[in-house]
């Protein structure tokens, strides 16, 4: 995926330059604008088509949230153009999906090339109950390429090294590498009562946490 971002601005907006026959996903509404030589198209949001297919589509927007379609943009030429903004505003950060593999919160998927998809993992009901990341489901990435996040706010990047864990308020954690092991937590108190404070995320091991700046209060 060649793209480049608005510059100068808090809200930026993504530009995404397509060859001829070159097809990404995106979320569905989240086109701007296009160069007239871009062909959109809704479909199923599923690995999968015929009955199958539908089926994923719908458990999968039933489960977390996500659109039960998802937009395939084909460029109809060689430097077709295709603006994209998130629905919050906030920043745009690129994940590389290939040797690393990511979980990622609901709403925060924006674009990803045809190569790299995201599928449903169950997660424990202890975590369900409590996580605002998926419920009973969250979103992890599979195949090999490149797919854009966005945040409310901007994004900030956590490394850990597996020495000692990083804790996250919950409405703040956008994204983390598969290879973290997290715990979903009251942060004190009864759901922080005494502290302000809700829910948190504690992540162990070695890997990734990408987190926004503001609460994300405002959804797609």
């Amino acid at each position: 995926m060649n793209y480049k971002l608005s510059e100068s601005t808090a809200f930026p907006l993504v530009e995404v330059e397509l060859s001829l026959n070159e097809t990404i996903q995106i979320e569905r509404g989240c086109m701007v604008y296009h160069s007239g030589s871009v062909s959109l198209k809704g479909k199923m949001n599923s690995n999968g088509g015929g009955l199958g297919g539908f089926v994923k589509a719908v458990g999968r927007s039933a489960v977390s949230g996500e659109s039960f379609f998802i937009t395939h943009a084909t460029g109809l030429s060689n430097g077709a153009v295709l603006a994209l903004a998130p629905a919050v505003p906030g920043a745009v950060r690129e994940l590389a999906i290939g040797e690393r593999q990511w979980r990622i919160r609901d709403q925060a998927f924006l674009a990803c090339d045809a190569s790299v998809s995201y599928s449903m993992k169950r997660q424990s009901f202890g975590k369900a109950v409590l996580s605002g990341t998926g419920g009973f489901f969250i979103m992890e990435t599979n195949g090999v390429g490149l797919m854009l996040v966005n945040s409310y706010g901007d994004i900030l990047e956590m490394e850990l090294d597996g020495t000692s864990p990083l804790v996250v308020d919950n409405a703040h954690v956008v994204a983390w590498s598969t290879t973290l092991d997290y715990e979903i937590k009251i942060a004190s108190g009864t759901f922080g009562f005494s502290t302000g404070e809700g829910l948190v995320n504690e992540f162990r091991g070695k890997g990734t946490v990408l987190i926004q700046t503001r609460r994300n209060i405002v959804s797609k």
